[in-house]
């Protein structure tokens, strides 16, 4: 019986001296990229955009948007005039809440000009738009707060 103990304790004793086996090397880690950029966000609409710079002002029958737009009544003919100083030649498109309409301009000296009756419904679309109107021209767009300026015009001439 004291063999049997004895090659069982040489047994044992051998195999603590074999190596335990070795684990596996760790994943080699990913290459590193770039992280792709999110997608531009899309273009705002007109009426998410801000306004222009400016303020209307009103005097003798002339609204004005700082040095870029004016509406001015001609009470004699009752017609109101819209000039966008430095606009090229095009016509005038205006954007309301009512919706899109275009009304043909005419190039002044430095100045888009467009003439409407005083009853043009685009006025009162302009006059009455929730919040905000556009005019565009030649490649300028302005977005200007539909205050009572414009409708004080309006009304001047009718």
């Amino acid at each position: 019986m004291q063999a049997r103990l004895g090659w069982t304790a040489a047994l044992l004793a051998l195999g603590a001296c074999v190596r335990p086996s070795e684990a596996p090397p760790p994943p080699a880690p990913a290459p590193a990229s770039t992280p792709t950029p999110p997608p531009a966000p899309p273009p705002l609409e007109w009426q998410d955009r801000p306004y222009s710079p400016g303020d209307w002002s009103y005097a003798e029958r002339v609204a004005r948007f700082g040095a870029a737009v004016a509406l001015r009544c001609d009470p004699g003919s009752r017609r109101v005039t819209i000039e966008l100083p430095g606009a090229t030649a095009g016509p005038l498109i205006v954007r309301t809440s009512y919706g899109d309409t275009s009304r043909a301009a005419s190039a002044g000296t430095d100045a888009l000009i467009v003439e409407l009756p005083a009853g043009d419904p685009v006025l009162d679309q302009i006059a009455y738009s929730r919040g905000r109107f556009m005019l565009a021209a030649g490649g300028r767009e302005l977005i200007l707060p539909a205050w009572a300026e414009v409708a004080r015009v309006v009304e001047d001439c009718r």
